[in-house]
């Protein structure tokens, strides 16, 4: 099975899917360990989110407890609420539809961390709560036998206290 390698400044989206269809992501279809796979490392997210009015903030950390180091990763933030048409995003990420934002992690040493992710995303309305998915979309080629710490779901009432995952 080949493995498609994606980077996030080239992201191409061909369609879109209501948020929470469950359809496999490269990292799910690269990850089932068959012949041909690449080297195993356990991807986590810790972080928090935080909505105030129709901005949502959600900083994370990726992180890699190995067995192996990869060169990079991009994580997914998903949300149940349209984006805003502008947004201003960090380096690394992009846009991926209505309600999706990837970044990339950065390099993911053995038993250490990416880079740190911050975004300050701006809603299309103000609503009283939005459901945040944070998930890996690209693990680097490698297997993850455990993705209970790297598939995250969030809700965060329009309250301005921050959620931790």
């Amino acid at each position: 099975m080949a493995v498609r390698r994606v980077a996030v400044r080239s992201v191409v989206v061909a369609g879109l899917l209501a948020f929470g269809a469950v359809a496999p992501g490269p990292a799910q279809a690269a990850g089932s360990g068959g012949v041909g796979a690449g080297p195993e490392a356990d991807v986590s997210y810790h972080g928090r989110v935080a909505l105030a009015g129709s901005r949502l903030r959600v900083w994370l950390v990726p992180e890699n407890d190995g067995p192996a180091a990869l060169p990079n990763a991009t994580l997914r933030v998903r949300l149940s609420a349209d984006l805003a048409d502008r947004q201003r995003l960090a380096e690394g990420c992009a846009r991926a539809g209505l309600r999706e934002v990837v970044c990339e992690t950065g390099p993911l040493p053995l038993r250490g961390q990416g880079r740190h992710v911050g975004l300050a995303l701006e809603l299309r309305e103000r609503v009283p709560e939005v459901v945040v998915q944070v998930d890996t979309w690209w693990n680097g080629g490698a297997t993850d036998r455990n993705h209970a710490n790297d598939d995250h779901v969030v809700l965060a009432l329009d309250t301005g206290d921050a959620y931790a995952f």
